[in-house]
């Protein structure tokens, strides 16, 4: 394992007003966690992105109509690069704030976290993490909880007492 980034660029993107939507201080050290242990370097970009947008992004994508909370795009490197060169390019996030705020009131969980674990969610899925079955289903989010629990922020997945 690896200790961590050495060299981390995130670039974070607002496509609407940036009013109750975590700072792009806050994006960087979710990712920062993420990775942590499992890369050293990263370029990423993550998009905020409103409802309009986000729902087209998920119908073009993933043949979906209707707004998602979180987006994973894995960057595609070009065919023919010298052998052992890497690309730090990690790929792209789109979060839907609305659907964010939606589901942190639904859900009873403070937005800032929600923000924080499907950023970890979205990195996880960038590098190569999936949901598929129940198996996979299992593993992420254990991890998810993992690096979550050293950011101080409760399990997502509990289930809460009304």
């Amino acid at each position: 394992m690896t200790k961590g980034p050495t060299r981390l660029d995130v670039v974070v993107s607002y496509a609407l007003p940036r009013a109750g939507i975590p700072s792009a201080t806050s994006f960087r050290k979710w990712v920062a966690a993420a990775l942590k242990g499992r890369i050293r370097e990263a370029d990423l970009a993550i998009r905020i992105v409103d409802a309009k947008e986000g729902r087209s992004l998920n119908h073009h994508y993933r043949g979906k109509d209707y707004a998602t909370n979180v987006l994973s795009f894995p960057a595609e490197l070009p065919e023919g690069l010298p052998e052992g060169v890497k690309l730090p390019l990690l790929g792209d996030l789109v979060i839907c704030a609305p659907v964010v705020a939606r589901e942190a009131k639904e859900q009873d969980k403070a937005l800032n976290q929600h923000y924080a674990h499907l950023t970890v969610h979205g990195v996880l899925h960038l590098l190569g993490w999936d949901h598929e079955d129940d198996k996979e289903a299992e593993a992420m989010e254990q991890l998810e909880r993992d690096i979550l629990a050293e950011l101080g922020i409760a399990d997502p997945y509990a289930i809460r007492d009304e």
